[in-house]
């Protein structure tokens, strides 16, 4: 048998790093503000050592980040779109989360151990503020991405009042304000993630339409007369007891023939497929202490029995591996 499948896995993480490092170091805004660089001009330019510098961009060509012509490097239309702050697809923010725990994946031995998370949630959701801002930011550049495959498959036909629950940054809800004048959002999440996200909105200009409630949604009471009520990408850090708690409390929240949404990660009844959410699942359990995926089916049921009809789930379109699920209130 061939071990090559095994021991490209070994060195799988030397990409990653390659990937993190370059646009840490601001490498591909700095071509694409100078277009095609020798390696000494990027090294002056971003306050790099020569000799690091030019290795980092060698490493960015055998990885397909950067292309090289003769002794200058420049972006391939792939980074040039995608790894360039303030591209129409910035994905720069979305990828320090990654980079972020990327030390935490280091110690999944002790997370096998102990069935315990490696690191504490804490750390960036309020504790440490710069983590926390870091996470914030990161969170707010993927729903950028999602938002837009997303918030077009929610009805909101007749709503007035969308309650947006562990909503972040808030980009969900500004998506939904923008494109439905008649709608007020209301997002709840801790005090520190607030804060980050009041200027977000803000910036956005969608401060009086937006509006924020620091809370944990735990232990906060939820709005009343929510016609919608969002749960985006935040029941995989929660217990399936913490989950049926939440969609109780958010069927007592909404008007009669009201509508819950989840956008998640989800997996088959194995918990094994799609390969990337049973990753992410570990992921998850690395740094929050209930992290996991759920199955559709469990979904349905947990659902159901909180008292929602017509429970209904969507892939997004590829790339992203969400899923969006649907059920309703009876009128």
């Amino acid at each position: 048998m061939n071990p090559s499948r095994i021991i490209q896995m070994a060195s799988a993480y030397w990409s990653s790093c390659v990937l993190f490092a370059a646009s840490d170091a601001g490498v591909f805004d700095f071509l694409a503000k100078n277009g095609p660089s020798a390696s000494d001009a990027v090294a002056k330019g971003q306050g790099l050592d020569p000799r690091g510098a030019e290795l980092l961009l060698n490493a960015c060509v055998a990885v397909d980040l950067l292309q090289k012509d003769g002794e200058r490097f420049s972006n391939t239309p792939e980074t040039g779109l995608f790894l360039v702050s303030g591209s129409p697809a910035d994905l720069t923010r979305a990828i320090r989360y990654n980079r972020d725990v990327y030390a935490a994946w280091g110690r999944l031995g002790e997370l096998a151990k102990t069935g315990q998370p490696v690191e504490a949630p804490a750390l960036h959701l309020g504790e440490d503020a710069e983590r926390t801002r870091t996470f914030a930011l990161s969170m707010h550049g993927r729903a950028m991405a999602i938002g837009r495959a997303a918030v077009p498959m929610l009805d909101l036909s007749g709503a007035k009042q969308v309650f947006d629950a562990g909503g972040g940054p808030g980009t969900y809800s500004v998506m939904i304000a923008q494109a439905h004048p008649d709608v007020t959002c209301l997002v709840m999440d801790l005090p520190g993630v607030v804060a980050v996200a009041d200027g977000l909105i803000a910036a956005q200009g969608m401060a009086g339409r937006v509006r924020t409630i620091p809370g944990d949604y735990h232990t906060a009471g939820f709005p009343q007369g929510n016609d919608v009520v969002l749960f985006f990408g935040v029941l995989h850090q929660e217990s399936p007891e913490s989950i049926q708690d939440l969609f109780a409390r958010a069927y007592a929240s909404l008007n009669p023939g009201g509508s819950v949404y989840v956008m998640d990660m989800m997996t088959d009844a194995s918990h094994t497929r799609p390969p990337f959410s049973a990753l992410f699942a570990v992921n998850m359990a690395l740094t929050t202490e209930s992290g996991w995926v759920f199955s559709d089916s469990e979904l349905k049921g947990w659902l159901e029995g909180a008292g929602f009809t017509g429970f209904s789930v969507t892939p997004l379109p590829p790339p992203m591996p969400h899923w969006m699920a649907r059920a309703g209130k009876r009128r």
